[in-house]
């Protein structure tokens, strides 16, 4: 009997060892589902705590503004939005308007518009209280002027999200050097914008806030990563915004909104307190800089911040205050131009914009000379990609995790996700159809430096003062921008070069340009040509830019060349 007992107990025992392992893989699956769950409901309360952060803000400013009305009831507010910011300074230092006014005009237009284009994380409340100590500050260059400021520049106590959900909850500790150089010169940030979820896209919306649509037609993107500027000064709910552009984003939401925005050379201005998805990286700099409705206000807010207050709170940043003598100048200039860089076909309107311009400046009496970028395909790809993700992406994936993927970003982080022998052997298989299609490693195979060179004895031997050349346009239709990097090469690389370039409104899309636009092949004739024609079409009526590039350092004269072509712009329409 005992060894029939013994033989049930060592069946039993050999039973449990042999189920072990399957025991032990189907609790770790169990505690990978538990975690998976957790984290998912965990996002979502993170997700929905923000938008109600949001949410009590909106209100609270509603209230705010009701309030002033009813104490104020003779007052009119409209004609304030009517102004331009160098008639609203003039009007604020003179006195026949006060801060009061100016911040509770823009804020109630600033609610209106979000209703309708959804561009604002939140309203800064602090602006109210800054009204009381606004006054010591009346000798500032923007004295009393309500300022807007994107999501990933630092306002104390308040998140810069950067759209990412790693970022919520984490208020900053002091304001960004930009932040405490406008307050000095007597501005008032009032609002914070929506950015895409990472930054590095040119669409709008992250899985907090949702999609900004753009100013002129809702069905299309007011652009990005300042997308949420872009959308607020198209619409009129700002006069004066910062935003930042590592890629063209400040450049593509003003060229798609219809405004002006302006990237400096990086270093120009302080990048302390402005926060960046991956930093670190060398290769391709970023750099904060102004969006507003015409030049003269990019080149005020250029002058209030290059003070000496900014040069002692940032000692990095060369000691050059603006030079208005090269703003104001009238010399002729030798004009280097550019319809088409080789690598993406721009759009008819696109190609059209830059002709009307270089008719205008000639008649001006302006040279011209033809350029063309060197090497765009080896730059775009062995210099850009290769420096923008020189760790393989890893620190955009590590800043994305614990969230979901916004659609908007979806085909743009598919390849971060694939192990390297696979987007070798992809690009590869994928040549034949998609030309200027780039899956490799990430690892640069030539210098940056030599490139910079090279195009700048190219400038040289041009022997011309600046560039004229075209920007992305018209907007987007919605969730196209992750489908297409091609086109970003117009931008670009001008962050690689480092030479500061801005955008100016000239024209609006024509029924000729959507029926040319109908024939629109490109130059690879691959899928990427076909995504640009289908992000583009439907475009009628909506504004197309121009681009202007100067060398490093030449800030001045890059905004004055802009400012050319705007005053030559509106002569040309009266």
């Amino acid at each position: 009997m005992e060894d029939v007992k013994r033989f049930l107990r060592e069946a039993k025992l050999d039973c449990w060892t042999a189920a072990l392992p399957t025991v032990v893989a189907g609790v770790g699956a169990l505690l990978v589902l538990v975690r998976t769950v957790s984290s998912h409901r965990e996002a979502k309360e993170k997700i929905r705590r923000a938008r109600n952060r949001r949410t009590e803000s909106l209100q609270q400013a509603e209230e705010a503004v009701l309030r002033y009305k009813q104490s104020h009831p003779t007052t009119d507010l409209t004609p304030i939005l009517k102004l331009s910011l160098s008639e609203l300074t003039k009007e604020l230092r003179g006195g026949s308007l006060n801060p009061e006014e100016a911040l509770y005009a823009f804020m109630e237009k600033t609610l209106a518009v979000h209703k309708k284009l959804n561009c604002c994380t939140e309203i800064l409340l602090e602006s109210l209280d800054q009204l009381e100590t606004v006054g010591s500050n009346k000798e500032g260059l923007l004295y009393g002027v309500p300022v807007s400021i994107k999501d990933n520049c630092g306002y104390k106590g308040h998140d810069s999200s950067c759209g990412v959900l790693l970022h919520l909850e984490q208020p900053v500790q002091e304001d960004a050097v930009l932040v405490q150089v406008l307050k000095k010169q007597g501005a008032i940030p009032f609002v914070k914008t929506n950015v895409p979820q990472g930054l590095l896209s040119y669409d709008c919306s992250n899985p907090m806030y949702g999609q900004t649509v753009n100013p002129h037609n809702l069905q299309k993107t007011s652009g990005g990563s300042s997308g949420g500027e872009g959308a607020l000064i198209g619409g009129g709910g700002s006069l004066l915004g910062i935003g930042s552009d590592i890629g063209g984003s400040i450049r593509i939401p003003a060229s798609f909104c219809g405004i002006c925005g302006f990237k400096p050379t990086a270093g120009r201005l302080s990048l302390q307190g402005v926060r960046s998805i991956c930093p670190g990286q060398k290769s391709v700099r970023g750099s904060p800089g102004p969006i507003a409705r015409d030049v003269d206000s990019l080149a005020l807010c250029m002058q209030a911040l290059l003070c000496d207050h900014m040069f002692s709170l940032d000692p990095t940043v060369p000691p050059l205050p603006f030079n208005m003598q090269i703003y104001q100048s009238s010399k002729p200039l030798r004009i280097g131009y550019l319809e088409c860089d080789g690598f993406q076909q721009p759009s008819p309107s696109m190609v059209r914009s830059v002709r009307e311009v270089k008719a205008l400046l000639e008649q001006a009496g302006h040279t011209f000379v033809p350029f063309q970028p060197l090497r765009i395909k080896e730059a775009l790809y062995d210099l850009i990609v290769k420096g923008i993700f020189a760790d393989g992406a890893t620190t955009l994936k590590q800043n994305l995790a614990g969230g979901p993927t916004d659609p908007t970003i979806k085909h743009q982080i598919f390849p971060y996700n694939l192990p390297l022998w696979l987007k070798r052997i992809l690009s590869f298989l994928l040549k034949p159809w998609v030309s200027s299609l780039y899956l490799g490693d990430w690892i640069p195979l030539c210098s940056l430096q030599d490139y910079i060179k090279d195009t700048i004895a190219h400038w040289r031997r041009c022997n011309i003062d600046v560039l004229l050349c075209p920007v992305i346009a018209p907007a987007y239709n919605l969730l196209y921008c992750a489908k297409n990097s091609t086109i970003l090469s117009y931008t670009m690389l001008y962050n690689l070069l480092n030479f500061p370039a801005g955008v100016v409104p000239v024209t609006t899309v024509t029924k000729e340009d959507e029926e040319e636009l109908k024939h629109y092949e490109g130059i690879y004739q691959d899928v990427y040509d076909k995504l640009f024609k289908e992000a583009v079409t439907g475009g009628e009526g909506l504004p197309v830019a121009v681009q202007c590039v100067a060398l490093p350092w030449q800030e001045e004269l890059c905004l004055r060349f802009m400012k050319e072509v705007e005053q030559l712009e509106k002569d040309s329409d009266i």
